[in-house]
């Protein structure tokens, strides 16, 4: 056994509550799976007891391991045993769930089956089991965990396992923890508990519109591994993906966010694992327990949130006895601030520099593809909207500073002719009159991007002097459409500039996103954030992985609030305040309708009222209704049978013409052989009989002189008479 193992079962089977920690690739699944089923097993459990033991993970693709290794070591016992995560038929769980012993479940879809499943029991259960604990116990969790800890009895056991664990109180307090035991696994050859020994970790300080040069040219170095690499954004995966592959760096390239559906999700993921050379582009859905074989690098393009994200990514790699490398993209301005933070962790990755002769440069090639493809350009603005978003809200601003990003660079790095219009404005909040618009406090990044000779010194991409409060950031959009755009200093008589075709270009609003291939290329590009308590539907907040739902300071509160909300497109608010007006307006029973032949429409139904109804002659109407139906269907049958007399009638016709056809085809060969002469008559021929003159007669040889009678009557004396005079006068010429 592992260490982890070793300490921590003999406690569970105890039935002590435990908290675990150990360094990923540990062995933890099995720490926790064994003494689950050794409980079960003691307590003489069968299906008539309902769930017995309960596992939760934060992820579908966490949750569907852990269920393998459930089946793979509980096969010799008794027990039933299901998995339950989103992206699965709800209706189709519910009837299988009463039955199950063990279930393994994401909590969303875990809650969802609590409250509309009948028959979904858990007062007998035994044992509860939060794999990545730390994650589950973050605060966007809190509202969907309290309610399954409320549906579960007191008196059951508790095992909390994590690379990275916290012991508060109060997230104990609210477990309902008894006495628990804190495991905590210190190796004497690592230098710390979080990252596994063999792992040899780096990190590299590039700028931020050379990461991706970076990033293409290890790629193209190192063909022959597996390995992982870490975005921040699902939007970030999706056009990187898009555009490598179209650059075939010459090895197999996947992609794994949690904007995929689940059939793809899972695809790739399994595709991923049975590889043996590839790169997956992810994000931090991929950074907790999932088990990859035989990764060999793990690099991190984005840097991660905290210390904790760091250790979960770079532990895909030297997994229990095996060796494995970490590579981190460090920004100028996040060396000093992340390195501080890996510190406190006992972490010190090594710093390397990346040989300028090695780097090859993609931005014109991705340039290029923007160009030639609607989809791309639209997919490059998102990811580079998204990257900011992300370091603006990220909670530790001593790494992440918005500030500081060179973000006209940076979208030159993806292939667009300058970046999305950003602009920062110190808000007032001294006065408590309303705001002014210009003014409001929010962050709103425009989607179309602005045209590097249309802006002047002062209407760059982006600011490079910080604003006074950078707290108060507003990002205000700016309308790229207009072909003699006004300066803001309000000089209208300022002189143009000269704008090519490629200006117009990159210029033109992107009208044609929803079109059928850029829905093939984007699965889905809905942003809004699912529901966390799965309120009637498949939740999705599992499957996105989302950034914890940190107290933000007071003046970055009201600048999320309004963000999610500003992040709404025109058309989509348009489209929505059109269905709720209509919605209104539309009657309270939908009503169809038929039209006659004179074009007047009628309800297909009729109702009368109640008390009309019953004064008329129920059952005379009744009759009158079956009489009418009854006469439909005879007329239908009459016409049925109709068909059918003339199928049959045209058929026996088909049938003789057939047959007379090959009657006059045997007719004609047998002419044919009559008629065939040469010249020679034998002595001795036969006369025709009595019965023989039944049949037609034989057609007879052109050069004779006697003709047949056509009527069957005459065809007695006169016949025998002209064969014999042909055989005389045949016989006297050949004498």
């Amino acid at each position: 056994m592992t260490d982890i193992q070793a300490q921590s079962i003999p406690m569970a089977l105890k039935r002590r509550d435990v908290l675990g920690a150990a360094r990923t690739g540990s062995g933890k699944t099995l720490a926790f799976l064994i003494p689950m089923l050794e409980a079960l097993y003691r307590a003489k459990w069968g299906p008539q007891d309902n769930l017995g033991a309960l596992i939760m993970s934060p992820t579908r693709e966490l949750a569907i391991q852990i269920f393998d290794v459930l089946k793979s070591i509980g096969r010799f016992h008794p027990y039933s045993a299901g998995l339950v995560i989103g992206g699965k038929n709800v209706s189709e769980e519910a009837v299988r769930l009463s039955r199950m012993n063990i279930l393994v479940a994401t909590p969303g879809r875990l809650l969802q089956h609590m409250d509309e499943t009948a028959g979904f029991e858990t007062s007998n259960l035994q044992i509860l089991i939060l794999d990545e604990a730390d994650r589950i116990l973050d605060l966007g969790f809190s509202k969907a965990l309290n309610a399954i800890i409320s549906h579960l009895p007191k008196s059951r056991q508790t095992l909390l396992f994590s690379a990275t664990q916290t012991d508060s109180v109060k997230d104990l307090a609210r477990l309902s923890l008894r006495d628990p035991v804190t495991i905590t696994v210190r190796e004497e050859q690592a230098l710390n508990i979080y990252t596994p020994k063999n792992l040899a970790q780096h990190y590299l300080v590039c700028p931020l519109d050379k990461k991706l040069d970076i990033l293409f040219s290890f790629i193209r170095t190192h063909l022959q591994v597996k390995a992982l690499v870490f975005f921040s954004a699902c939007k970030q995966v999706r056009y990187i993906y898009e555009t490598f592959c179209k650059l075939r760096p010459g090895t197999s390239l996947l992609s794994l966010h949690g904007n995929q559906k689940q059939t793809k999700r899972w695809d790739e993921y399994q595709r991923f694992v049975s590889v043996k050379h590839a790169y997956l582009f992810a994000t931090d859905v991929a950074a907790r327990g999932l088990d990859f074989p035989a990764v060999d690098w793990v690099i991190q393009v984005d840097c991660p949130e905290d210390a904790e994200t760091y250790i979960h990514r770079v532990g895909r790699t030297a997994r229990y006895k095996n060796k494995g490398q970490g590579l981190l993209f460090l920004l100028p301005s996040e060396e000093e601030g992340m390195l501080k933070a890996l510190k406190k962790k006992d972490i010190t990755p090594e710093k390397i520099i990346p040989r300028e002769s090695k780097t090859m440069s993609i931005k014109d090639k991705l340039q290029i593809f923007a160009f030639e493809s609607h989809e791309l350009k639209y997919l490059g603005q998102k990811a580079f909207i998204n990257y900011v978003k992300s370091i603006y809200l990220h909670k530790n601003k001593e790494i992440f500073k918005v500030s500081e990003l060179p973000l006209k660079e940076f979208a030159v790095s993806l292939g667009l002719p300058g970046a999305p219009k950003v602009k920062f404005i110190k808000a007032s909040t001294s006065s408590s009159k309303p705001k002014p618009a210009a003014s409001t406090k929010h962050v709103k990044f425009d989607h179309h991007s602005a045209s590097d000779g249309n802006n002047s010194d002062e209407d760059s991409s982006l600011s490079s002097d910080p604003p006074e409060d950078e707290d108060k950031a507003v990002a205000e959009p700016r309308d790229d459409n207009a072909e003699d755009a006004t300066p803001e200093n309000g000089n209208s008589a300022a002189k143009p500039t000269v704008r090519t075709r490629y200006d117009r270009m990159f210029q033109r609003k992107n009208t044609d996103v929803l079109s059928e291939h850029y829905n093939k290329l984007i699965e889905h590009e809905d942003d809004e954030e699912d529901d966390l308590l799965g309120g009637g539907h498949a939740p999705e907040d599992f499957i996105t992985l989302k950034r914890v739902d940190h107290e933000l300071p007071k003046d970055l509160e009201m600048d999320r609030v309004i963000l999610e909300t500003e992040n709404m497109s025109k058309r989509k608010q348009r489209r929505l305040d059109s269905k709720k007006a209509l919605a209104k307006l539309a009657p309270k029973f939908a009503k169809k309708m038929i039209f006659d032949e004179e074009g007047v429409g009628h309800n297909v139904h009729t109702y009368e009222d109640d008390e009309n109804f019953r004064k008329s002659d129920v059952k005379a109407a009744v009759q009158k209704y079956a009489d009418v139906k009854r006469k439909q269907v005879q007329e239908a049958d009459a016409g049925d049978k109709q068909i059918a007399k003339e199928k049959k009638r045209e058929k026996k016709r088909k049938r003789k013409d057939k047959e007379r056809a090959e009657q006059d085809d045997i007719q004609v060969v047998l002419g044919t052989e009559r008629n065939e002469d040469d010249g020679y008559v034998s002595p001795e021929f036969d006369l025709p009989s009595a019965s023989e003159d039944e049949g037609p007669p034989s057609k007879r040889p052109k050069n004779t002189e006697a003709s047949i009678p056509e009527d069957s009557s005459k065809r007695d004396a006169s016949w025998f008479d002209a064969d014999e005079q042909l055989a005389l006068q045949l016989l006297e010429g050949g004498s």
